[in-house]
């Protein structure tokens, strides 16, 4: 099966590009959807976070006070170190079973840190990437998650620079501009992939 893995800073617009490979009947494995999922209230994972960083890091409704953890794995690495050493072998098991049930001709695994860490590097065989200008970063992660400018440029030094990023990329998206245009540039590329996966005999 072709697998392409769909990558981007923050707040360049990773799941605004999924929703329309979506509309093309195209399935999505969304690593930050998976983590979330293994994070909820109830879910072995959270106990293991609990016990690891501290109960404080929990709600009193038992769900994962997610700012409280961001700001702590942000600002201390042995702390991303750890959360990484728990989530992240759970979250490939995870990619991996659900690319075993996808039907779709090709599939797109979404992972934010794809080029950072290597860790689903082996799963595609492309690596799209969508871009913006570091000032659209900026301004769409404080209007989507109300962080500070600070908070956002410390998740952006944590990330490639976007020139490695697009130097690595086999596919690019440029979402600077209209959401029509967007939705042009995964069209086109819809119906290369669509041709790549008819190739490879997927």
């Amino acid at each position: 099966m072709l697998v392409i893995g769909l990558t981007g800073g923050v707040g360049c617009g990773k799941s605004a590009v999924a929703d329309l490979f979506t509309e093309q009947g195209i399935s999505i494995i969304d690593t930050d959807l998976i983590a979330r999922q293994l994070t909820s209230a109830g879910e072995p994972s959270l106990a293991v976070i609990a016990n690891t960083f501290g109960t404080d890091f929990l709600l009193p409704d038992g769900e994962l006070n997610r700012s409280r953890l961001r700001h702590l794995i942000f600002s201390t690495p042995e702390a991303k170190k750890k959360l990484e050493a728990i989530l992240h072998p759970m979250i490939r098991d995870e990619v991996r079973r659900r690319l075993a049930l996808a039907q779709s001709p090709y599939v797109i695994v979404a992972v934010p840190l794809l080029l950072e860490n290597g860790t689903y590097r082996e799963m595609v065989q492309r690596v799209l990437v969508v871009d913006c200008s570091e000032t659209q970063q900026v301004e769409r992660v404080i209007a989507r998650n109300g962080l500070n400018k600070a908070e956002v440029r410390a998740i952006m030094a944590h990330q490639l620079a976007p020139q490695e990023r697009l130097r690595q990329a086999d596919d690019v998206v440029d979402n600077h501009g209209s959401r029509s245009a967007l939705r042009s540039q995964v069209e086109h590329l819809h119906q290369r992939y669509i041709k790549l996966a008819a190739a490879q005999g997927c």
